[in-house]
């Protein structure tokens, strides 16, 4: 390895920015790579496909704040779209597959800043994704916090206040909420009573 190539390698790393929903993942990834623009660094953006809920072509945050990006089904397709770039952002990285992991640690042993932001938890408090693979590699983690809507604490989990199962839901403040660890785990006593009492009404 060239003394140059050593350098490069240096110079990479993996920074992370995770979660709960309404906590400033996305705020955050866009301050830091508005903060690279201005030092004169190329860098470049990408989204998954599937997020729409603001834009097609921005990442956009809950306050609205926004930056262009390149929407992408596939991790793969950032390794060659990103070959020239100095930093690299990643939003909503819990809708990308396992491919992403190695994708990221690529791009920062060839010299590349890549920064990732996205939830590492899902609506049930479990893992999301690639996320806790991103969390182990990465040189720096910063875990952001919402506040839980019922009682004022630093939030836990994006509770879905909406009927359905499935993993991927896009959604906003209609669809989720931010619930501390108390409330969130006195919301599941509730909605198990609940359901208990339905059932036996309809039996």
């Amino acid at each position: 390895m060239s003394l140059f190539q050593e350098e490069n390698v240096c110079r990479g790393r993996i920074e992370v920015v995770c979660g709960s929903m309404f906590s400033g993942k996305t705020e955050e990834l866009i301050r830091r790579l508005r903060r690279a623009t201005f030092a004169n660094q190329k860098v470049e953006i990408y989204k998954p496909t599937i997020d729409k809920r603001y834009s097609e072509e921005e990442i956009v945050s809950h306050d609205a704040n926004s930056i262009p990006s390149t929407p992408v089904d596939s991790p793969s397709s950032i390794l060659l779209l990103a070959a020239e770039a100095d930093v690299i952002g990643i939003d909503e990285a819990q809708f990308f597959d396992d491919s992403l992991v190695d994708v990221c640690n690529t791009l920062a042993n060839k010299g590349k800043r890549v920064i990732v932001a996205g939830l590492d938890m899902d609506f049930r408090g479990l893992p999301f994704g690639p996320m806790p693979a991103l969390l182990a590699i990465a040189d720096e983690v910063t875990k952001v916090r919402a506040i839980c809507l019922r009682c004022g604490n630093l939030a836990y989990v994006s509770h879905r206040i909406v009927k359905s199962e499935k993993q991927v839901l896009l959604g906003e403040k209609d669809e989720y909420e931010p619930l501390c660890r108390a409330c969130y785990l006195e919301t599941l006593r509730s909605s198990h009573s609940e359901r208990s009492i339905l059932k036996h009404r309809d039996s």
